[in-house]
């Protein structure tokens, strides 16, 4: 079987946990016989690792394009020139009211660079809707170039791209929903994305999500059949400690940790107000915002506000090893997202040996026991939580050793077999 798979981001780059879970669930794909993965990103810039999958760059995509030549100018304007119901993106309106329309033989002209291939800048930025657009026309092209018996587009980014490598290939299409606009958002939905993922639900024969969370949204807010929608759990990828993993803290005192981006979603500021309740009583511990997002700045007047900041510490976004370095020198690892579909950060923390701390509203709070769980805005029980791990080293011991063997069971193998049975499930009742 191979699954023509579309992300948005792959390691080693990558801005959180969609990146990562993509990379883990392939890799665990990689273990199974008679599967085979063709992962396609925006934008390959060379040095991911492709040991396990077969990588393909849309910006990488040549495909076919005629030069032509306006009076007056001396250059030649490159352009694309393709066949398909894809049309390129106008407005989000236009756009969805063609894609529902049946627009046979129609010549679509997307500029190019001078290569014929379209430029991709593979980040998060202003462009974004217009390069999801862009993503869907380059994937019609990869569709109709390989050959693949379904297809798989994670999250919201990817659901047009797969929609369009459907629409060429006639083969069915199973989206991956990490996170919803209404987890990103806290409820205030932007209506083009709420489209777009409404659209992808409705397109795709089948709909995985990364918890019964993320599923009763699905459901709930997209009016989606209960019967499309299954679960599938994200696992973690096993670490193995290395010297360049520094562990030494260099101080004595005890380091609790927050680790993600700074955002709503993320419930940054339950953590700072927590901190200054346990600073109250236990003046010498360390609070850690390690991240970055739009919340960055107001946490900081918020930490000066309450004059907190000798005891807190802003690291910036993290990556790789540093991740883990950060947490060797953790005491507490904390995560009070307000809406959390999954959180692979904490099992992160449980296999460094870190006791967690997890909000209840997570979906990673289905399966796990050995973590204490408290509602996201309960900032009373939260400080209760970090001062009695770090005040009583028994209980401390009891999560890092209970939490390690719970997580080492927490496998992309799993999740894997998994993610073939629903293939196996969908190819043979098409």
């Amino acid at each position: 079987m191979r699954v023509l798979m579309f992300g948005w981001e792959f390691p080693p780059h990558i801005t959180g946990g969609l990146g990562t879970a993509s990379y883990g669930l392939t890799k665990g794909m990689a273990t199974l016989d008679d599967l085979e993965v063709i992962f396609v990103v925006p934008k390959a810039w060379g040095d991911e690792d492709q040991g396990v999958v077969r990588l393909i760059g849309a910006n990488k995509v040549p495909v076919a394009y005629k030069q032509i030549y306006y009076q007056g100018f001396r250059n030649p304007i490159e352009k694309i020139e393709i066949s398909s119901k894809i049309v390129p993106y106008v407005d989000p309106e236009d756009f969805w009211k063609m894609t529902r329309s049946e627009v046979s033989g129609r010549r679509l002209f997307v500029q190019a660079n001078s290569r014929g291939m379209i430029d991709f800048s593979g980040k998060y930025d202003g462009n974004l809707l217009d390069e999801i657009y862009k993503y869907s026309i380059v994937a019609s092209v990869i569709a109709e170039e390989n050959e693949f018996d379904i297809i798989h587009a994670h999250d919201w980014l990817a659901y047009p791209a797969g929609i369009a490598a459907m629409e060429v290939s006639g083969k069915p299409l199973v989206i991956h929903v990490h996170a919803t606009d209404f987890d990103r958002s806290g409820g205030n939905v932007n209506p083009d994305v709420y489209r777009i993922e409404k659209n992808g639900m409705d397109a795709a024969t089948k709909i995985i999500t990364v918890s019964n969370l993320t599923r009763e949204v699905v459901i709930s807010k997209y009016n989606i059949d209960p019967d499309k929608v299954e679960t599938v759990y994200n696992a973690v990828e096993p670490f193995r400690f290395s010297d360049d993993i520094i562990i030494n803290k260099g101080f004595d005192e005890k380091v609790v940790t927050f680790l993600g981006r700074i955002t709503l979603q993320k419930g940054p500021e339950y953590f700072i107000e927590a901190a200054y309740k346990v600073l109250r009583v236990m003046p010498d511990v360390r609070f850690v915002m390690a991240g970055s997002g739009d919340m960055m700045e107001r946490m900081m007047r918020r930490a000066a506000y309450l004059k907190i900041t000798d005891r807190f510490h802003f690291t910036g976004f993290l990556r790789g090893k540093d991740v883990f370095t950060m947490l060797a020198m953790s005491d507490v690892y904390i995560m009070p997202s307000v809406s959390e579909p999954f959180g692979i950060s904490p099992l992160e923390a449980m296999q460094s040996n870190v006791p967690v701390i997890i909000s209840k509203q997570s979906g990673v709070s289905e399966i796990l026991t050995h973590a204490v769980k408290t509602d996201f805005w309960d900032i009373d029980a939260m400080a209760d939580a970090i001062y009695g791990i770090l005040n009583y080293p028994a209980l401390a011991q009891m999560f890092i050793k209970n939490g390690k063997e719970e997580v080492v069971r927490l496998k992309w193998d799993n999740s894997a077999r998994h993610v073939k049975d629903i293939y196996q499930r969908v190819i043979w009742n098409k």
